[in-house]
């Protein structure tokens, strides 16, 4: 117990260096001294507008969302029992997709890119659950060939729009493939409420989610409801993942391969295991920011290139795993 609560204060320590990191890179480089200053209050000047008003919002919209995206992963693993199951599985994706789609071509404006992203995020969510519950219980298994169904109509749909409205197929690939290059304190301050509310609230059952990790039956005579257990946990996973695709796109493999990696530095157990999960991917994410906004100066690559580039290696390393029945 004591070497796990060491590793969460290393990763917590690692994500404020990241995020330190992050906020002294870009076009003009800041030394760490000149942003505690900044950060206190002590400087006025143009560099305090870069940090504060730019850089500082960008690096924490990525850092939660990266969290989020971790624990959402590592709860849906355990849940659906799929050691390739991600927080888009049930097609929340997809949904938030065709959402800032429709808002793009219309050309509403960021507020209802956003706003358009979550609700259809959510929505899908609930249309998911609909149709893959019988009697009253709903089958994991069914959940997920829903999920790449309802994934497979909204992308067509996303392709339509993109054919019918070419003129505007850069802005919606940049936001199909992820960046956190238009986040500002605004997407901050609404998103980051529905992320940390939701990620506690899924937190409170970690100890429910190892009983039915062990089996559905076992967790019963425990005294744990699973299916009430199931609809809270994928239902307010699935809001945390659409208040994050809201802000920054669809950023894929960090809730797949974080809580993988997590899990073989920390064990299974989820009381452990989600916040350091969290941390891993809140300092992944941020990483991959970094790297998205200075690979290529001063152009910028979607922040979801750089985690395809990291993830899909790992992901068919898993995938050679799951196959040998390791």
């Amino acid at each position: 117990m004591y070497r796990r609560r060491l590793y969460i204060f290393l990763v917590l320590i690692l994500l404020v260096f990241m995020i330190l990191l992050s906020v002294g890179i870009g076009s003009v480089d800041i030394g760490f001294k000149d942003i505690f200053w900044i950060l206190v209050g002590k400087r006025e000047d143009r560099l305090r507008d870069i940090i504060l008003l730019i850089r500082l919002p960008r690096t924490i919209g990525a850092a939660i969302c990266g969290m989020a995206l971790a624990v959402v992963g590592t709860f849906f693993q355990g849940l659906l029992r799929n050691p390739m199951a991600d927080p888009y599985i049930l097609g929340v994706s997809s949904g938030s997709a065709l959402g800032a789609t429709i808002a793009i071509v219309f050309n509403m404006g960021i507020v209802f890119v956003n706003l358009l992203s979550f609700v259809m995020g959510v929505l899908v969510t609930f249309f998911v659950y609909f149709i893959s519950s019988l009697n009253g219980r709903s089958s994991t298994y069914t959940m997920i060939l829903v999920g790449v169904a309802v994934s497979s109509f909204a992308f067509s749909f996303i392709s339509l729009f993109m054919f019918i409205k070419h003129e505007q197929i850069a802005q919606i690939v940049m936001w199909i493939m992820g960046s956190f290059s238009l986040v500002g304190w605004s997407e901050v301050s609404y998103s980051a409420p529905i992320i940390i509310a939701g990620s506690f609230i899924m937190y409170l059952f970690s100890r429910d989610l190892n009983a039915i990790i062990t089996g559905e039956e076992s967790a019963e005579h425990l005294g744990i409801d699973v299916e009430v257990v199931r609809r809270i946990l994928l239902f307010t996973g699935s809001v945390v993942t659409a208040s994050c695709v809201s802000v920054s796109g669809i950023v894929g493999f960090v809730g797949l391969i974080t809580p993988h990696i997590s899990r073989l530095l920390v064990g299974p157990d989820n009381r452990i295991l989600v916040p350091f999960s969290g941390l891993m991917g809140g300092s992944f994410m941020v990483l991959a920011d970094i790297l998205s906004r200075t690979v290529i100066k001063p152009a910028e690559v979607p922040v979801g290139v750089i985690t395809a580039i990291f993830g899909a290696p790992f992901f068919l390393y898993l995938l050679m795993r799951v196959r040998r029945g390791e």
